[in-house]
């Protein structure tokens, strides 16, 4: 027995008909990402707001300060960062690239995120949730936002059957959050202090 997918239901409206006769996802299954993605984004910011400063989590030998550390730090992902966004071009096939794009997509962004880790943790540990000035307070706040959003990437990517166009806008996101952030610490420490180790 067949069933017309345009037939009125028991309401007396009709179904509306799915390209290619697939269901479309339930819109419920982004809540969960975006879900994490505040939880993780909040959570942060609520730990860094309640933590009392330790002044200093880490440093390396070679560096005059833990600003230092941070400003280079955040510098390496940022930098790895765009080579995942323009190896992401490659993947989806707006620039010409080798075969191993994929791969190189994929590690430059685990790359990026590994040497973001210890930036955000100094800053949180060491520094908390500040907004003494509108650069600290959007450095503070996209700080945050930056981990809740690749939080919500990371999950996404595990979906399937996503809209073509929702990895590269949130994937776009978190890389324009990332600059941001990078532009509202480090690129702010170099024009303040010099490009010094």
């Amino acid at each position: 027995m067949s069933v017309d997918p345009n037939a009125p239901t028991q309401g007396g409206f009709p179904v509306p008909p799915h390209a290619g006769g697939t269901p479309r996802p339930h819109p419920a299954r982004y809540l969960v990402p975006a879900l994490v993605a505040a939880a993780v984004a909040v959570g942060l910011g609520a730990y860094g707001k309640v933590h009392d400063p330790e002044g200093t989590a880490f440093n390396l030998a070679g560096f005059s300060s833990t600003s230092a550390v941070k400003s280079w730090l955040g510098t390496t992902s940022l930098g790895f960062a765009l080579l995942q966004v323009v190896s992401a071009l490659m993947v989806y096939g707006r620039l010409p690239g080798p075969s191993w794009s994929a791969g190189l997509h994929r590690w430059s962004g685990r790359i990026a995120f590994l040497v973001a880790v210890p930036v955000a943790v100094h800053c949180l540990y060491a520094l908390g949730y500040q907004t003494y000035s509108t650069r600290v307070l959007w450095h503070s706040l996209l700080g945050c936002f930056f981990f809740g959003a690749f939080s919500a990437k990371m999950l996404l990517l595990r979906s399937e059957k996503l809209p073509g166009w929702l990895l590269p806008v949130v994937g776009g996101l978190v890389f324009a959050v990332l600059t941001v952030v990078w532009l509202t610490s480090a690129l702010w420490f170099f024009r303040t202090f010099g490009v010094t180790t």
